[in-house]
C-alpha cells in the first residue's frame, strides 16, 4: 500500500516525511503511456509533490509544481490537496533516454535538461504564493533540494527514486524530504549525512518491502524518532463533467457562440487523466443559456 509517514526528531531540531509510491507512479505511468525514463521523472515529482501537499493546512488549499524545460520532456505539472490524492502529467510521455553507463541508473536529466521549477500555492488568498528558482541538475532531487534553499532558506534532503522494471512497470518509488529547524547544529547535520551516506538506495530499500518508517529509521539512526501519523495516498484525477462545463461557461457568450456555429460540437480531454468529454450542439446550446444568464 501507498502511504505517507511524517516524523520528527524528539528534540524538534529534524522534521521528515517518507512516502512510497510504487502502486501510484504505475497508475501514471500507464494512464500515460510513460517511457521508463518519463517516469522516473513524473513519479520523482509526484512523490515530491505528496509530500509538500501534506503541510498545507486547510482543506481547499492546493500546490501546483511547474517545471518547464528544454529537455524532450518540455513541461512537468504535479497538483495535489493535502487529501493524499496527487495527480501530474508530462508534455511528451515517450521521452526517453539510454541508461546511463557511468552508474546504471536512468538518465533523468537528458530529457529534462535545464529550465526552471516553478511551485505554486493556492492558499485561499488574494494571490497565491509563487517561487521559483533555476533547475540545478535536471535530475529532480536535488531541484527541489536547491528550491527550499533558495525560496524557503531552509537546509533540506531531499531524496528521490523509481526503480522500472524490464517490462517497464514500476517495481519501486518513493522518496523523502527531511528539513532542518533553527538550532540544528552541525552535530546534526554530520550525523544525518553519515546516516545517509551508507543508505542502500531508496529505490533498493522499498523493492526490498521498507515502509516509510523504516526509512525515516535508516535516516535519523541514532535519533530519538517520533512518528507524527500517516496517510494513504493515491494518483487520482478529481476531473468531471461538471467542472468541464465550468470551464466551458467562462470562455463567454462570443466564444461559445462561435463554436457551436462554426463545429457544432466540443471534445475536451484532461490533461491530469486522458479522460474526454464529449458535448454535442445540443449541449453546447445548453451552456450558452447559461453563459447568458450570468
Amino acid at each position: 500500500m501507498d502511504y505517507l509517514v511524517k516524523a520528527i526528531d524528539a528534540e524538534g531540531f529534524v522534521r521528515i516525511s517518507a512516502v512510497r509510491t510504487t502502486d501510484l507512479v504505475e497508475k501514471a505511468r500507464v494512464t500515460h503511456d510513460l517511457s521508463k525514463t518519463a517516469s522516473a521523472a513524473l513519479g520523482r515529482t509526484l512523490s515530491a509533490g505528496l509530500i509538500m501537499a501534506d503541510d498545507l493546512k486547510n482543506e481547499g488549499d492546493s500546490i501546483t509544481i511547474n517545471i518547464n524545460c528544454d529537455g524532450a520532456l518540455e513541461k512537468i505539472v504535479v497538483t495535489g490537496k493535502n487529501d493524499g490524492k496527487i495527480k501530474g502529467y508530462v508534455n511528451n510521455p515517450h521521452a526517453d533516454a539510454d541508461i546511463r553507463e557511468v552508474d546504471n541508473k536512468l538518465d533523468v536529466s537528458k530529457i529534462v535538461g535545464g529550465g526552471t521549477l516553478t511551485v505554486v500555492k493556492d492558499l485561499g488568498l488574494k494571490e497565491p504564493y509563487v517561487g521559483q528558482v533555476d533547475l540545478v541538475s535536471g535530475e529532480i532531487a536535488e531541484d527541489f533540494a536547491n528550491y527550499f534553499a533558495v525560496s524557503d532558506q531552509v537546509p533540506t534532503v531531499v531524496n528521490l527514486g523509481v526503480l522500472v522494471d524490464k517490462d517497464l512497470s514500476i517495481k519501486a518509488a518513493g522518496g523523502f524530504i527531511l528539513s532542518l529547524m533553527p538550532g540544528a547544529g552541525e552535530e546534526i547535520i554530520s550525523r544525518i549525512e553519515a546516516n545517509v551516506a551508507k543508505m542502500e538506495s531508496l529505490t533498493a530499500l522499498i523493492d526490498r518491502g521498507y515502509s516509510p518508517e523504516d526509512i525515516i529509521l535508516e535516516v535519523l539512526a541514532g535519533f530519538d524518532v517520533k512518528f507524527l501519523g500517516e496517510k494513504p495516498v493515491e494518483f487520482k484525477c478529481d476531473c468531471s463533467r461538471e467542472k468541464v462545463i465550468e470551464s466551458l461557461i467562462s470562455i463567454g457568450e462570443k466564444e461559445m457562440t462561435k463554436i457551436i456555429e462554426e463545429d457544432g460540437k466540443a471534445e475536451v480531454e484532461c490533461y491530469f487523466c486522458n479522460t474526454t468529454y464529449d458535448f454535442d450542439k445540443k449541449d453546447l446550446e445548453e451552456i450558452l443559456k447559461e453563459i447568458k444568464k450570468i
